[in-house]
């Protein structure tokens, strides 16, 4: 009797997950990724800047995972919406659930529901062509714009604001939003964190590529740059900080767009009537550990701002969820009898993309472990497909998305631009294999 497992989710937690119960398991296995959307990859595809193609190809590793004769991709299904979890555990041996975190966490300030106040994952969605995201969606329409956050996806955010159409021409940004791009504009752009450089989360590669922008001149003041001694932080830390204070010292060179890299403020307030007009912050400082405002107040004219203070998971329906630790609670990735638990829905967003290998390592060792104390087991009484089927539901298969993929690659060359230009929305995807999408 061959094992059955369902892995919901389609990114790199979920096709490691698929990877590993390949590698692990001791019997023949049968393993469906499913996926809400028409395309896999998750976070490759659309949390990835477009203009890092070297974190991008891990693609291509995921790719050999889906192409192996016992993994399907079945996309457009998604829980709570075409299946439940009692249909999941009347399918499969297991279930593993594995879908990321997908929202942004708040500010918790005034004025944060304004219009022009937007969380940095819905930008990120936009410039990478999620289909949630209409191209609309950004006008850019701005000359001044504040990134809450000094990690790696605000610093990917300001390099996009930053970088000219042009520079981005060579990628997969949709043509539609690259147009957008183009007609930006954004002249300045404030980078803030509410700590010193040496709490900064972004890593010395993505800092120094900030400083290498053609279009943007890149600055810190001296006074938020610090002036002790480094030699006691660790390596990464200390490059941060050697490269943010020679930006400190650096003189401006009258390129279109400036790039203001502040420390030690913290939002209080997001001003305006109809939509953002400003932002006040607060200079900060630290006490005992914690991060204290000091009564000291600035405001900047910026007419948007992109907050990057960290994801955090949705509750699944029907899945156990913790609203303190925004993780579905687990020991080494059990979640019940047959329902298990890998990536950051399971440990919160940490880590890199990588990180997500032993983690679903793990789960899989839980998993296989648990199976191999239940002797007895019988086949699951149901089967997916024919569930769906009665459904009226017609998954996306992988044969489907190699032709959204092909798709991608012709409008690319017609356009003149790069190996493959992202098809937005849902129906241009289906559209690509002759289907149209479920209404």
């Amino acid at each position: 009797m061959s094992l059955r497992v369902a892995i919901v989710g389609s990114g790199p937690a979920g096709i490691y997950t698929a990877e590993a119960l390949t590698k692990q398991a001791g019997e023949q296995v049968e393993i469906d990724v499913l996926d809400r959307l028409p395309t896999p990859y998750g976070l490759v595809r659309y949390g990835v800047a477009p203009d890092h193609t070297s974190i991008k190809s891990i693609a291509g590793y995921l790719r050999r995972v889906l192409e192996l004769p016992s993994v399907r991709f079945l996309g457009g299904v998604e829980l709570g919406g075409e299946i439940s979890v009692d249909d999941l555990t009347a399918c499969y041996d297991a279930v593993v659930y594995c879908t990321g975190a997908m929202v942004d966490r708040h500010l918790g300030i005034p004025g944060e529901d304004l219009p022009g106040s937007v969380a940095a994952t819905d930008f990120v969605n936009w410039y990478c062509g999620h289909p949630d995201m209409p191209p609309d969606t950004f006008s850019l329409d701005s000359t001044e714009v504040a990134v809450i956050g000094v990690g790696n996806v605000a610093v990917d955010v300001v390099r996009v604001l930053a970088k000219t159409a042009d520079e981005l021409r060579s990628t997969d940004v949709p043509q539609e939003v690259l147009d957008r791009l183009a007609k930006s504009q954004v002249t300045g752009i404030h980078m803030i964190g509410r700590r010193g450089p040496e709490h900064a989360k972004f890593t010395l590669k993505e800092l120094r590529e900030l400083g290498e922008l053609a279009n943007c001149d890149v600055s810190v003041r001296p006074e938020e740059a610090g002036s002790g001694e480094v030699g006691e932080l660790s390596r990464q830390i200390r490059g941060n900080v050697e490269v943010l204070r020679s930006w400190s010292a650096r003189e401006a060179k009258g390129r279109p767009r400036r790039l203001s890299v502040r420390f030690w403020l913290r939002p209080v307030e997001i001003l305006g009537s109809s939509r953002v007009e400003g932002l006040r912050l607060e200079r900060t400082r630290l006490a005992d550990g914690r991060v204290v405002g000091t009564g000291e107040y600035e405001t900047l004219p910026v007419g948007m701002v992109l907050r990057s203070v960290g994801y955090q998971s949705v509750p699944l329906p029907g899945v156990p969820f913790d609203g303190a630790t925004m993780t579905v609670p687990n020991t080494a990735g059990r979640v019940s009898e047959g329902q298990y638990v890998a990536g950051w829905l399971k440990r919160g967003p940490t880590g890199v993309i990588g990180t997500n290998k032993s983690d679903a390592a793990e789960t899989v060792r839980t998993l296989l472990a648990d199976l191999a104390s239940r002797p007895d087991r019988s086949a699951p009484p149901s089967r997916l497909d024919d569930l769906l089927a009665a459904r009226g539901v017609r998954p996306v298969t992988y044969a489907d998305w190699l032709s959204i993929e092909a798709a991608e690659a012709a409008l690319a060359a017609s356009l003149g631009r790069g190996e493959h230009v992202k098809l937005v929305g849902r129906q241009a995807m289906f559209a690509a294999f002759g289907r149209a999408p479920a209404s």
